[in-house]
């Protein structure tokens, strides 16, 4: 299956279903005449996009495919992919509070947590029976909202709180997906789905917690927002689930309903812009005045993974908080480590035998594998009433403890790969198990390798706050540079996506496993599947508080006021506490309240994003499908460094470079004054120094040069950053260069 995209419709605000249905004959027409007859067309295409989007998706030969791309008024025809969801799958906003005491000079109450923003989310469905999702106090829904709940088959009733959700499963099953018809609804059987939508915009649960554990209050980021769930992910085939005529339609669908928000924790490799149904789905959107919020990927910390690169999404990476989960390993040699769990504590206060999954591997299993635990390596007569002591990697975390209990293991103790440095995840796994780090993990190996009768002790959880450090960025969290365009730094921002607690569904176990009979309203999960939602949150707040403000403009307010450091005033870490970068965490670890308030923001319009087009190369013909009126001029690869993104990035710096950008200011009057943290073996000069503005909304422009230093750049990338400070705010920007080689 393929895509046929075509640019946007012109239709106006009074479009009709005779204009939709023109613009359906016309698709119809149009690849009937490559491939013979209006019929053949008709049983071809699965999917017209017909309300802003302009195209088709359709089953066709590779050479037909080939042949429609020639047409000049096609933008681009690509293969029907499938996506991922960003979630590490244990196979706060969602914040749980004590007291729940909200200050009143917080952007929650300045935004009335989030009225009548409506946030709507492209992911696995939802649960609505979720309290989450609860209505009450609710009034109206907004006049101007389209959107439906297709209660259908078992599906999902709309209520003042829950206003919207449709599926989308065409892609998925001309791809070959199976669909049973009891699955064929908005309702989500997977819990991805509600976890990410309650993180967005979920309402106040009080007494929430998961089995028994982290009792408190939960809530979403715009805890008073609307809520529309878009379903277009489906049980994966061949590695994709979420495909991308699904989701365009979802797009296609979001944007006539009249979603403010899309958040997005969907991705796959990055690539061509207009061969991305979330980057097409998104540039549409975004014309509408519609912010989307993607998910970095969970490649990381592999350099050069990061998902969702285009200049017109806020992509998000994933740090930590500063709360953990903990649940003490204690060794007979009387060593103590930290670990992290959810899971139920042992049976009997008293040391139990050690053996590690290696010394377990069944006959015809391979150490390698059975260190992993591994389904099927592990001899049961070895395991039978011992803590197994198993690596990370490979297969699902909960997985692994899933093997251990039915290898006959009274416990488990998950020990990270040196790649997962110090991240650790509670999961609620099927046994008591605990979760170390790679150095205790490390730790615990030698010790059970030192004796012939290793013994130890998994504690029950207990809540920790202020832990230090943090935030840190996690491993899983896919880094820079932007592949794509390396001239736009990507991640934008980092938020917090690990050990996330929020809803989650009733039709499955916290494992998914089969035996596993568990249910729970709310679950904890990791990715940035869970940090996206955090920023959609935050964008629903800005939105209620700044409802004149661009896409850009609330991205601009987010990026600028982050922060770099942690909570020991040093700063932020990677998983294996080496200084992370730009490349991890983007401008920085957000700030809510800061972002409410940023002195001066870099906006952005569509015609923006077009000369970006321009530049990238795309001819007029492209441009004209989106805009007939807009006219590519003075055109050069070196003009994309001035679209007005909120960082800088010159990834080949020769001699010098004079890069442009403006800023609008949304304070009172105020003079800035430019400071700047140089990058290693760069000059930086910026013109003018001082910028005076007398009004809300008056823009002035300045210039950075940027020039190598006698001697040279090293070899890679270099970081600094330019600050524009009235004495109150603080507007950052983050330079990144690497020299031209």
């Amino acid at each position: 299956s393929y895509i046929v995209y075509m640019g946007a419709h012109t239709h106006g605000s009074d479009v009709t279903t005779l204009d939709l249905e023109r613009v359906e004959n016309y698709h119809h027409n149009f690849l009937a005449s490559y491939i013979g007859s209006l019929e053949e067309a008709k049983d071809a295409i699965f999917y017209s996009y017909k309300m802003h989007i302009n195209g088709f998706a359709a089953n066709l030969e590779e050479e037909q495919a080939a042949e429609i791309a020639k047409h000049p008024g096609v933008v681009s025809v690509f293969r029907n992919k499938g996506r991922k969801r960003h979630t590490t799958h244990s196979w706060d906003f969602m914040l749980l509070e004590k007291n729940n005491r909200i200050h009143k000079t917080s952007i929650w109450n300045k935004a009335r947590f989030g009225e009548d923003t409506i946030i709507g989310n492209l992911d696995t469905g939802v649960w609505p029976e979720s309290k989450s999702f609860s209505d009450k106090g609710y009034g109206a829904v907004p006049s101007k909202w389209k959107g439906v709940c297709e209660h259908q088959n078992g599906g999902v009733r709309c209520n003042k709180k829950l206003i919207g959700a449709r599926h989308f499963s065409k892609g998925y099953t001309a791809f070959g997906g199976h669909i049973n018809q009891s699955m064929a609804s908005p309702r989500d059987f997977d819990g991805h789905g509600t976890h990410t939508l309650s993180t967005a915009g979920g309402n106040f649960v009080p007494g929430a917690n998961i089995l028994g554990v982290a009792n408190g209050t939960a809530k979403g980021g715009s805890p008073k927002a609307r809520v529309a769930a878009y379903k277009v992910c489906w049980p994966p085939i061949d590695g994709g689930e979420c495909f991308d005529s699904d989701i365009l339609a979802a797009f296609d669908m979001a944007i006539h309903d009249g979603v403010d928000v899309l958040s997005v924790s969907v991705g796959g490799d990055a690539g061509d812009y207009f061969n991305d149904g979330i980057a097409i789905g998104a540039f549409h959107a975004t014309q509408h005045g519609i912010a989307v919020v993607c998910s970095a990927g969970n490649d990381g910390p592999t350099a050069g993974t990061v998902a969702n690169v285009a200049p017109w999404l806020l992509t998000v990476g994933a740090s930590t908080l500063d709360r953990e989960f903990q649940a003490l390993v204690q060794l007979r040699n009387g060593q103590k480590f930290k670990g992290s769990s959810l899971s139920r504590p042992l049976p009997h206060d008293k040391l139990y035998p050690l053996i590690s999954a290696a010394q377990a591997r069944a006959a015809n299993a391979s150490v390698s594998d059975a260190i992993l635990c591994k389904a099927g390596t592990l001899d049961k007569s070895k395991v039978h009433g011992k803590i197994l002591a198993c690596l990370r990697g490979d297969n699902a975390r909960v997985d692994k403890g899933v093997q251990a209990k039915l290898a006959g293991a009274v416990g488990m103790i998950l020990c990270n790969a040196k790649t997962d440095g110090n991240e650790i995840m509670a999961d609620l796994h099927v046994l008591p198990a605990s979760h170390l780090t790679y150095h205790d993990g490390a730790a615990v190996f030698a010790y059970i390798n030192s004796t012939r009768q290793p013994y130890g002790f998994i504690s029950h959880t207990t809540i920790k706050l202020g832990t230090k450090p943090a935030p840190y960025m996690a491993a899983f969290s896919s880094q820079g540079p932007n592949t794509v365009t390396p001239e736009i730094l990507k991640p934008d921002i980092t938020a917090p996506g690990v050990n996330i607690i929020a809803a989650y569904s009733e039709a499955t176990s916290p494992t998914e496993e089969p035996f596993d009979k568990r249910k729970v309203s709310f679950m904890v999960d990791s990715g940035t599947s869970m940090s996206c939602p955090h920023i959609s949150g935050i964008v629903g707040l800005l939105k209620t508080r700044h409802p004149s403000w661009s896409p850009a403009a609330i991205r601009s307010a987010i990026m600028t006021t982050a922060r770099v450091m942690d909570n020991t005033h040093k700063s932020m870490l990677n998983a294996s506490y080496t200084k992370a970068t730009p490349f991890s965490y983007g401008a920085g670890h957000v700030q809510p309240n800061r972002a409410m308030d940023p002195g001066l923001v870099y906006d952005l319009t569509t015609s923006d994003y077009l000369n970006f087009l321009c530049d990238l190369g795309y001819n007029q013909t492209v441009i004209n499908s989106f805009d007939k009126g807009h006219k590519c001029t003075n055109t050069s690869s070196s003009s994309i460094l001035n679209l007005n993104y909120p960082t800088i990035t010159v990834p080949k710096l020769s001699g010098s470079v004079t890069v442009t950008r403006t800023v609008k200011n949304v304070a009172g009057s105020g003079t800035y004054v430019a400071r700047v943290h140089e990058p290693e073996g760069v000059k930086i000069t910026v013109v003018p120094k001082v910028l005076k503005f007398e009004k809300v909304a008056e823009e002035k422009s300045y210039k950075v040069i940027l020039t190598a230093k006698k001697g040279g750049l090293s070899q890679g990338y270099v970081f600094g950053d330019l600050v524009w400070t009235d004495g109150r705010h603080y507007v950052r920007s983050h330079i990144v260069v690497a020299a031209a080689h």
